[in-house]
């Protein structure tokens, strides 16, 4: 552990940042910020990131305001019903109490086109229907004939319809036997070039100034733009090859390259049942593959996440509880920001 204090260890929140804010949508004035983030690193003796002996990453999953602002497509709420707003406020005033020790931030951004498997416009029934947001299709539901592949879609696909209805069992069959959820239709959301895509203003800011004042470029992964497969997982598609062993989406070694670079890897971001369980989860069968003791490199921030629960239909809590124990168990650790981070951040 620090010698020194965790009281010490903290930074004041700036003066701009405003708890008020953080589930609504508006405009970063980047120029102010970078000008306030430099006298802020002069004010509080903040070194360049390059200078830190031990590094740190903060890695932010989704923080995007398609799951995090309530009037938005997939806002997770969790059983609080403000869950993403409540786990984005502890997230930035964490990001800027300890400014000074976070290495660099990553950042994933959830990205969806209108044609893609899991979204509506994919899937029809014998009437012509296509499935409504939330439904899942089952295995069944596919060799039955109730939900196949759209022909229509192929021509925005660039492939033939009878690959389509081929892929689309192809891939349920997988799902079941890898121990997946069902493919789950989800609404349209985190729409390339639109405002759900972008990151939640606040946390923006706090990327922004971060960014400034330790002179480290926050690092932006794209990921779930494959058509054909769903992305839960920053490093790996959820299917990631079709019937003939092509590949549908290629995986994201940067994730991997982490565990190299950095001494410590804090995780937060939405949702913990989904894109953060399958990160981690895939995180984790690396680290068993090369190394065991690389799982004690990772700190799951619990107070910066939440499950999807949808009231009457869904609730992943206890699911996503049940692969947090198992993680715990594999040697990561489950903190909370509101704890100083000296508290629990082993840096010998």
């Amino acid at each position: 552990m620090s010698s020194e204090s965790p009281e010490a260890e903290a930074l004041p929140l700036p003066p701009f940042y405003d708890p008020q804010k953080v589930g609504e949508v508006w405009r970063v004035p980047y120029q102010q910020r970078a000008e306030e983030a430099r006298q802020w690193a002069a004010r509080h003796h903040i070194a360049p990131a390059q200078c830190d002996t031990f590094k740190i990453a903060l890695v932010a999953i989704d923080v995007q305001n398609t799951f995090c602002i309530p009037e938005f497509e997939l806002f997770v709420g969790g059983r609080s019903g403000m869950g993403a707003v409540e786990d984005n406020r502890r997230l930035c005033e964490f990001l800027y109490r300890y400014l000074h020790r976070i290495t660099r931030v990553v950042v994933t951004l959830d990205t969806h086109r209108a044609f893609q498997i899991f979204h509506p416009v994919m899937l029809i029934n014998e009437q012509g229907e296509h499935p409504g947001p939330v439904t899942l299709i089952t295995l069944q539901d596919v060799q039955s004939g109730k939900w196949r592949f759209n022909p229509q879609a192929a021509y925005s696909l660039g492939i033939d319809e009878a690959y389509g209805q081929q892929q689309l069992l192809h891939y349920v069959e997988e799902l079941a036997k890898k121990g997946k959820y069902e493919l789950t239709i989800w609404p349209y959301h985190a729409m390339l070039g639109g405002i759900g895509h972008a990151l939640v203003s606040a946390f923006e800011e706090a990327v922004f100034f971060h960014t400034i004042a330790r002179s480290s470029q926050a690092h932006f992964e794209i990921k779930g733009d494959a058509p054909l497969t769903e992305n839960y997982s920053a490093i790996r598609p959820e299917v990631a090859e079709d019937m003939w062993g092509r590949p549908l989406a290629e995986p994201h070694p940067y994730f991997f390259q982490l565990l190299q670079d950095f001494d410590a890897i804090l995780v937060a971001g939405q949702a913990k049942s989904h894109c953060v369980n399958w990160t981690v989860g895939d995180w984790l069968q690396e680290i068993q593959r090369i190394d065991p003791a690389l799982a004690s490199k990772i700190y799951l921030l619990e107070d910066c996440m939440s499950p999807v629960v949808v009231p009457n239909v869904v609730d992943y809590t206890e699911m996503a509880e049940a692969a947090f124990a198992r993680y715990a168990e594999a040697g990561m650790h489950r903190v909370r920001t509101t704890e100083p981070m000296d508290r629990w951040l082993t840096t010998d």
